[in-house]
């Protein structure tokens, strides 16, 4: 079996080195030449809240060749049309794609693969490329977790081994409703990956400013809205029912939330979003499938979404060098 992690950056050099120390050989795949160097020559090197380095297989998508099992996708949804289509052809008859991409990716995937050939991921820890072929681990090693799930009613071969080299890593939570687990994360991601981008902060900066935090409470609150007024059940998020949380219709219960704010996000705190490292390197982000998401389905069932309409206006004009990341961006809410 032949099983590879295509986009294999901060989180995906760090998923494969785990599973490779784990005793499974996994393809580390990424066009970054300089950091597919450094980790042919000197191993994947992993900081922050744990310190190790592992050997591992890690080559450009120019040297891909034969048929894979199993591809884990773990890059930006831009260009998913392209790379989906590509990947296709290297894809075992009964091969499967997981997503581990940010927001509602799996159905234009299965566009294109078939949804028997889509499995969804989605991470509860976060990581950062501090160089190439050293990534930090910005999450507590207790936070460790993976959610898995199908969109297809019909049993995937690969199911089973797919969860097995995740829990090389940490636990794996299989998900039922994978719909809900999807906004569960992309709730997270709206609030704090939006607001880390927007600020230039990690998670733990964005929910201690107590201003800041107030924006994060009212993203997390459009979020629980669209989903109630779409049907959506939002699952829990490590255990935690984040909408009994976070959720408020009265005063009390809104305080009770923007206290509880930067308490849910403790074991995430180091973490700076994968948007704001793109923008640091002047590169374009998702903010489309992630906050553009929330906004595009509160559109869709006629609730308003003012805050996420925001922060994908910002984050657009950051990129458009017209803006910078910083606090002073709270006066454009």
């Amino acid at each position: 079996m032949r099983v590879a992690i295509y986009g294999a950056g901060s989180l995906g050099t760090i998923l494969g080195a785990y599973i490779t120390k784990g005793g499974v050989q996994i393809e580390l795949i990424n066009r970054n030449k300089a950091h597919i160097e450094a980790l042919q020559t000197s191993g994947a090197k992993i900081t922050g809240t744990v310190d190790f380095c592992q050997a591992v297989t890690a080559y450009t998508p120019d040297k891909m060749s034969g048929q894979y099992d199993i591809v884990f996708l773990m890059t930006k949804q831009q260009h998913n049309a392209e790379v989906v289509s590509m990947l296709k052809d290297f894809l075992a008859p009964d091969g499967v794609i997981v997503s581990f991409q940010n927001g509602l990716p799996e159905l234009g995937i299965a566009q294109i693969v078939g949804e028997q050939r889509v499995l969804g991921c989605t991470v509860a820890w976060g990581a950062t490329m501090v160089s190439p072929g050293v990534c930090e681990l910005t999450s507590s090693p207790d936070a460790l977790s993976f959610s898995l799930g199908a969109i297809s009613d019909k049993p995937n071969k690969h199911f089973d081994t797919v969860k097995s080299l995740l829990e090389r890593m940490g636990t794996v939570d299989v998900e039922q409703n994978f719909i809900g687990t999807r906004w569960s994360k992309l709730l997270i991601n709206a609030a704090f990956s939006g607001m880390s981008a927007v600020l230039g902060c990690t998670f733990g900066e964005a929910a201690g400013d107590r201003a800041s935090r107030r924006i994060v409470q009212l993203l997390i609150k459009e979020c629980i809205d669209v989903c109630a007024a779409g049907g959506i059940r939002i699952e829990p998020v490590q255990g935690k029912d984040i909408v009994k949380l976070l959720n408020y219709t009265n005063a009390l219960k809104r305080a009770f939330s923007l206290f509880i704010i930067p308490i849910a996000i403790r074991k995430h705190a180091r973490l700076k979003a994968s948007m704001l490292q793109d923008l640091e390197k002047g590169k374009l982000t998702e903010v489309d499938a992630i906050n553009g998401a929330v906004s595009a389905f509160g559109r869709t069932v006629g609730c308003p979404t003012p805050m996420n309409d925001r922060v994908v206006e910002i984050i657009h004009r950051i990129e458009r060098g017209e803006l910078t990341p910083s606090f002073e961006n709270l006066k454009l809410f």
